[in-house]
């Protein structure tokens, strides 16, 4: 059954029942988490109110069953399991007013190995969670392996960071608005604030493209290799208001950074595909930095309109002054342009020279 003065007809019920087992009224139940989940739910809407829907169900055909202008949607059953969680995701923002709340769970990837390691003796945890690891969250991702993937899985009970659960959330048009940890699972509260995109679906690759102002604001797709986690790039304004920037103009405690890309950023490895870019035309050897829409936006008027005159580059000026808040990176910028502009092949060696010089004698590193 659904939850909610606005009811679904019993035969559309019954239906989605003996599919998915859909609709239920959990959050009804008393004791234990469910008492937990009921309580942080309810900080945000009131569960036994018109247009509130309380579900249980991991097929997004389900969804459809449900009118067109709920004010809050609870999906119980963990993202992990839902099959086309993108395609999931449109239906609950079509079925939601503006501002909108939908209240959902999933058991990230540190929730996941937490539970392995707590399962099992420490030397077989080590061992599960390594083939966890290769059938749960590599084999989905490339095209070869996908298919003996979903013979052996199907749909169900999929590894996801934290990271691309956000992400995906922001893609389909949501804000979020809580999290908490609440038993084995993070529970989330987000709002629908606008439409879903509809050009987002990533590619799981160890290179990728992102999307870069070039010379005259022309878009330019970068080429680097995968050091964050999939759907990155659509939680990058939520990653800065709520960490803001750390010194070197980077992301505080960015949590988007995979292990191993930490180890690429460090000895530059994820800038090597760059290369593609030079050959190209895209870039020059020394420059400003590609940026992104909402990282340009941070600049000033006058330093992004300067900014666009010129093609960026591989080795930018940062590793010649080695800045450390937003307006000093704005500044030794600002400096470089101007000095390009008198004297373009003196000013690009020179800074060339400084920043080599700084890079292999004194260590120079961005994060």
């Amino acid at each position: 059954m659904v939850q909610g003065s606005n009811a679904v007809s019993t035969k559309e019920v019954r239906r989605s029942s003996k599919r998915s087992h859909a609709f239920r009224p959990h959050l009804e139940k008393i004791g234990g988490m469910e008492r937990d989940v009921k309580k942080y739910v309810s900080e945000f809407c009131q569960i036994n109110a018109p247009g509130t829907f309380v579900m249980r169900t991991s097929i997004s055909e389900s969804i459809n069953h449900l009118p067109n202008n709920a004010n809050t949607i609870i999906n119980l059953k963990r993202i992990n399991d839902v099959r086309g969680i993108n395609k999931f995701l449109h239906n609950v923002n079509d079925h939601l007013v503006d501002g909108g709340l939908f209240v959902g769970c999933v058991e990230t990837k540190y929730l996941r190995k937490t539970r392995i390691f707590n399962k099992f003796p420490k030397g077989l945890a080590h061992i599960y969670y390594v083939l966890d690891f290769f059938l749960k969250r590599v084999f989905p991702k490339f095209p070869i392996t996908r298919l003996f993937y979903n013979v052996l899985v199907g749909e169900r009970n999929k590894v996801l960071s934290r990271t691309e659960t956000l992400g995906r959330l922001y893609a389909a048009g949501f804000e979020i608005r809580s999290m908490k940890f609440i038993g084995k699972n993070l529970y989330f509260v987000a709002s629908k604030v606008k439409e879903p995109l509809f050009d987002y679906e990533p590619v799981y690759g160890p290179i990728f493209r992102m999307r870069r102002h070039g010379k005259n604001g022309k878009v330019i797709y970068v080429y680097k290799m995968r050091t964050m986690h999939s759907y990155s790039e659509y939680i990058q304004k939520y990653v800065y208001d709520t960490n803001n920037l750390a010194d070197g103009g980077k992301m505080n405690n960015d949590f988007r950074v995979s292990t191993l890309g930490r180890l690429f950023r460090r000895y530059w490895i994820d800038e090597l595909p760059m290369i593609m870019n030079l050959i190209k035309g895209d870039l020059k050897i020394v420059g400003v930095r590609p940026l992104s829409s909402h990282y340009l936006g941070l600049y000033s008027e006058e330093l992004q309109e300067r900014r666009l005159k010129h093609k960026p580059g591989l080795v930018p000026p940062f590793y010649v002054d080695m800045p450390k808040t937003i307006e000093e990176i704005q500044a030794s910028e600002m400096r470089y342009l101007q000095a390009y502009e008198k004297s373009p092949f003196v000013t690009d060696v020179k800074y060339f020279c400084l920043a080599a010089y700084n890079i292999l004698l004194k260590k120079a590193r961005s994060k």
